[in-house]
């Protein structure tokens, strides 16, 4: 299992009426989230997507249960809990600045040639990445 931590400090632009950070970008932060843990292994998506691998969401699901607010800094928490094949699943917990659970996320990704824009495994240097954490 690999598990890495981002900050994200909420933008005024980000939030509603209600000054809640909108629901509608939170697929922003765990985007940012994911970027950084595969950064933090070694990998960017720059690096896959020049090695013909793109790596589209095939699904996202998020569960809502406190509000984050303008200026908060909140942490999200990717978790990596399987050994990545054709799918690449992660899960994310997103916390305020009172260590408080306020979101819950996961994400199903897909290995897709870039060429053909079909299901591929993984590349080798990819998994290699990871590997130590599994």
């Amino acid at each position: 299992m690999y598990i890495f931590e981002t900050k994200i400090r909420v933008r005024y632009s980000e939030t509603d009426k209600m000054g809640y950070a909108h629901h509608g970008n939170y697929a922003s932060y765990i985007e940012e989230a994911r970027t950084d843990m595969m950064r933090s292994i070694g990998i960017s998506y720059l690096e896959m997507e020049n090695k013909g691998i793109m790596l589209p969401v095939l699904e996202l699901q998020t569960t809502f249960l406190k509000p984050a607010f303008y200026d908060d800094v909140i942490t999200i928490k990717t978790i990596v809990e399987e050994y990545p094949s054709i799918r690449f699943k992660l899960l994310y917990e997103i916390y305020n600045q009172k260590n408080e659970l306020m979101s819950t996320a996961k994400t199903t990704l897909v290995f897709v040639n870039a060429d053909t824009m079909k299901p591929t495994r993984p590349p080798a240097f990819f998994l290699n990445k990871l590997a130590p954490y599994f």
